[in-house]
């Protein structure tokens, strides 16, 4: 008997600690890539450890199953097949993520449980959110107006591939960042670090749109003048606020891609909440606009875009004519801050085909075809993945070495590329068979859960004890659903520009939100079966 308490106690503990890992995974998640990927590894790690104990966990099949195995597969015989066979399989780990899926979604114990892990995500995003806002307020930088062509800053010089040194100035506009590695925020910095510099040149990092490039600037040529200005032969500075927000993330792109997805599922939810006038309401509607804020922030056109078709299929599908109109209109002014964002902090347009960023896409698009296309192993296994990395050179990529070296900024090509084309085919089906889930499930999830929403009470008392069951509600479920669909319409959507599959921090979050969805349409299944059989009987 004892024993089998003991095992009865073990089991408990075990299971609580899986979702304990479940947690820290949805806090962190929008934050840290290692402290994410450590909880992943370790909710893996007890859910094996709990198989080995009595009664063994029970486990679910899910729609995506042969999908989401099936192209795992397919990557492990590309990377096996691969030019580099070695680099391509130490990837698998990183497609190995898929696990969070069913981490998610065969871990969840109770409905309770679900909404909350969807409901921290979301609050935990707005951590990083209120820290991007806080961080435009206090600036960094130097940014310097009026350069003349005297100043040293103007005489600063870039070191090309081929170790020459060639002309870079800093011109008017630019936010000096750092000095040999010394942060600094006024003009007066800048001239002492320079003057104090023991080399003819110092090594200054600042931003201009996209680039923060480390130039070489002359320390022995500050002007004379009374003023810091006057030595550094500028008209005028202030602090910088310009930058592209990255939040706790290493790069602007990798934030605005999670924003988008945690931004959906908000949205989704706040469309789904049964009175929009309530407190779950409010906090949701706050969520929304603080994370669009940060999402504009980021000045990435490709997840402006996702977030805003995202946020079109979601109220086409669950609001009403008049939530649309509203919604419309209030997109209008969202559209035109975001041009006035981008032509003041990048210096394009919303389509704008002299932006460097999208002639440098169209070279590697087109440079990936050709490669695609240019032998049948490559349609059928693909070159294997980060191979391009080994013979980009002997392949002529990147306009042979002209642009920088990475990845062919598209999911559809960057998967059919380096896995072959069987393995995007499979990819398709998986994304097909997933949005198909996520519709019937929120379809077959509205009338039950009208039913299931009460109006708040009229009175105080009723009002106060309200607020918990409307914050874990039964209408969080099926904005779960919503959410999850409109986030994967995004994710695919700015996939086509950007090679966001490939984004740890980012697809980390997009099996996160589909494990949650799962669950739901687990539960919801589960529900509707028992509903079912209690009317036949």
């Amino acid at each position: 008997m004892d024993k089998v308490e003991k095992a009865s106690e073990l089991t408990t503990w075990l299971d609580r600690v899986i979702v304990l890992w479940l947690f820290v995974f949805a806090a962190f998640a929008p934050h840290s890539i290692a402290v994410t990927q450590a909880s992943w590894l370790l909710g893996l790690l007890f859910w094996v450890v709990r198989f080995f104990f009595h009664p063994r966990p029970k486990t679910y099949r899910t729609p995506v199953d042969y999908a989401l195995l099936g192209f795992f597969i397919l990557t492990g015989l590309s990377a096996v097949l691969s030019y580099e066979p070695m680099i391509s399989i130490g990837k698998l780990r990183a497609a190995s993520l898929f696990t969070i899926v069913y981490l998610f979604a065969e871990n969840i114990p109770s409905r309770k449980i679900l909404r909350a892990l969807a409901l921290t995500l979301i609050a935990s995003c707005m951590v990083n959110v209120l820290f991007t806002a806080a961080t435009r307020v206090i600036g960094r930088g130097v940014k310097v107006m009026g350069v003349t062509a005297e100043s040293p800053l103007s005489a600063a010089t870039m070191t090309s591939q081929k170790k020459t040194q060639l002309p870079f100035a800093i011109v008017s506009g630019d936010t000096v960042l750092a000095v040999d590695g010394q942060k600094v925020r006024s003009a007066e910095q800048i001239v002492e670090l320079l003057s104090d510099s023991p080399l003819s040149f110092a090594i200054v990092t600042f931003y201009r749109g996209d680039q923060y490039p480390p130039v070489q600037v002359p320390t022995r040529r500050l002007l004379q003048g009374t003023t810091a200005a006057e030595q550094l032969g500028i008209a005028s500075w202030t602090i910088g606020r310009d930058w592209r927000a990255s939040g706790f993330f290493g790069h602007y792109t990798t934030y605005a891609e999670a924003l988008q997805l945690i931004g959906s599922l908000a949205l989704g939810l706040f469309i789904c909440v049964p009175v929009k006038k309530s407190r779950s309401g409010t906090l949701l509607l706050l969520a929304v606009s603080g994370i669009v804020f940060a999402l504009l922030l980021t000045v990435t056109r490709a997840s402006w875009l996702a977030f805003l078709i995202s946020a079109a299929v979601m109220l086409l599908l669950g609001t009403s004519r008049r939530m649309i109109l509203i919604a419309g209109a209030c997109a209008i002014p969202l559209v035109l801050a975001g041009a006035l964002l981008l032509q003041q902090k990048r210096h394009v347009g919303l389509i704008d085909q002299m932006d460097a960023s999208t002639t440098w896409r169209e070279t590697v698009w087109r440079e990936g075809f050709h490669l695609l296309i240019s032998k049948p192993r490559h349609l059928i296994v693909g070159v294997g993945m980060d191979s391009l990395k080994k013979h980009w050179r002997q392949w002529g990529l990147f306009d042979e070495g002209r642009i920088p070296m990475g990845h062919m900024h598209s999911n559809p090509l960057q998967i059919a590329l380096e896995r072959g084309i069987p393995t995007f085919l499979a990819w398709l089906i998986l994304l097909g068979i997933y949005a198909h889930t996520l519709v019937r499930t929120f379809r077959g999830l509205g009338s039950g859960q009208r039913k299931d929403s009460d109006a708040p009470s009229q009175t105080g008392h009723g009002r106060l004890a309200s607020v918990g069951s409307q914050l874990l509600g039964p209408w969080v479920d099926r904005g779960i659903a919503l959410g999850a669909l409109g986030g994967l319409v995004g994710f695919f959507a700015s996939g086509l520009v950007h090679y966001n599959w490939g984004d740890s921090e980012v697809i980390m979050i997009f099996y996160f939100v589909m494990g949650l969805s799962l669950a739901v349409e687990r539960s919801s299944k589960t529900e509707h079966g028992v509903l079912r059989t209690s009317r036949r009987s």
